[in-house]
């Protein structure tokens, strides 16, 4: 798939997954949330909350309530 064709949420869940294997956000890591997320990668709140719930379908966040998302797996290379 071509970085032109997709949806958006997909492409930031791709950026961030890329940065969980490369080290930047290890296992245990708080990731920013849906405002700053959005902020981050250029996208709107909503699109960063729909990203993170990709990111848990792929099994590498998890959500706990009232305290944020944080990384929970670390894909393979």
């Amino acid at each position: 798939m071509s970085e032109e064709i997709g949806y958006t949420y997909m492409r930031v869940a791709d950026q961030v997954e890329a940065e969980i294997k490369a080290g930047r956000l290890p296992r245990g890591a708080r990731l920013p949330n849906e405002r700053a997320m959005g902020a981050q990668y250029g996208v709107a709140p909503g699109t960063a909350r729909r990203a993170v719930r990709e990111l848990r379908d792929r099994g590498l966040v998890a959500t706990l309530p009232n305290k944020g998302t944080f990384v929970v797996a670390v894909p393979d290379a």
